[in-house]
């Protein structure tokens, strides 16, 4: 660990932190670079317990101790830069209310096979886009139970800035990867033993109570993007469609409560 102070916002040491905008982490620097932006402490702590690394630590002066206990026992030489409050807002696009951001390196895709090993209960999100709500299904499915979250090629990244803070680093906890398209998806699914479950309104669905009467072994439960819901092939590689019984006159909860609700009802006793 090294102390570096910088007053500078134009410092090139600090180009992963520049304008973090939506549009730049998305599409940009996660992607291309092998790079996430890990916010807060208690964040930065749960992704180095999951074996992340740090390339870098952006953080204010008086953060500086709570960082410098996170990387005592690390070994390495990670430089630490601090900088003043006025030159991290100006540095990064944002108020850094938090205090220390880090640039972590992306870890080695894990196989859906690896990452499913054991598990009984699993969350497939397909094609979600708003960051918040991807972050928020990891926070459930750590609370409530599921084994692995799988996203799909088109899903939000659940190591963007926004999702990594709303999961409260959940996202380090929950073993996750991405699928394949469906139609080796599918398959894959198949000869590992799970039954997919298609959170959804349809012909024919069955109420949530009566599919968790007769669980299947493994469950691997699809949720859809927010507004459009699941696509055809999401529903033709389904094994049973399952809806949520609802009151009041509404028909549909945002997929994260849908999550929550689900994994509640599907939830393994120890």
């Amino acid at each position: 660990m090294r102390i570096v102070e910088i007053g500078d916002a134009g410092d090139p040491r600090l180009a992963d932190y520049r304008d973090l905008t939506d549009v730049a982490l998305r599409r940009v620097l996660e992607p291309d670079g092998g790079l996430y932006i890990a916010e807060s402490a208690k964040v930065i702590g749960r992704a180095l317990a999951a074996g992340h690394r740090p390339r870098s630590i952006l953080v204010q002066p008086k953060w500086v101790p709570d960082v410098t206990a996170l990387l005592a026992d690390t070994g390495d030489d990670t430089p630490v830069y601090v900088v003043p409050a006025e030159v991290a807002e100006s540095l990064t696009g944002y108020a850094v209310h938090r205090g220390a951001l880090a640039a972590m390196h992306r870890p080695a895709p894990r196989s859906v096979a690896d990452v499913v090993a054991g598990a009984r209960t699993v969350v497939i999100l397909e094609d979600i886009v708003d960051h918040t709500n991807v972050g928020a299904v990891f926070r459930s499915a750590a609370a409530l139970g599921a084994d692995a979250v799988l996203i799909s090629p088109r899903c939000a990244d659940p190591l963007y800035r926004r999702s990594v803070r709303v999961s409260m680093g959940t996202v380090f906890q929950i073993p996750w990867t991405r699928l394949p398209e469906w139609r080796e998806a599918r398959a894959l699914l198949g000869d590992l033993g799970f039954h997919i479950a298609a959170l959804a309104l349809a012909d024919g669905a069955v109420g949530l109570d009566e599919f968790v009467a007769d669980r299947p072994d493994r469950v691997a439960m699809l949720l859809g993007a927010e507004g459009d819901g699941l696509s055809r092939r999401a529903m033709q590689a389904a094994d049973s469609v399952v809806t949520i019984p609802m009151a009041g006159g509404v028909d549909s909860l945002n997929v994260a409560a849908a999550a929550a609700v689900a994994l509640w009802a599907l939830r393994v006793p120890d």
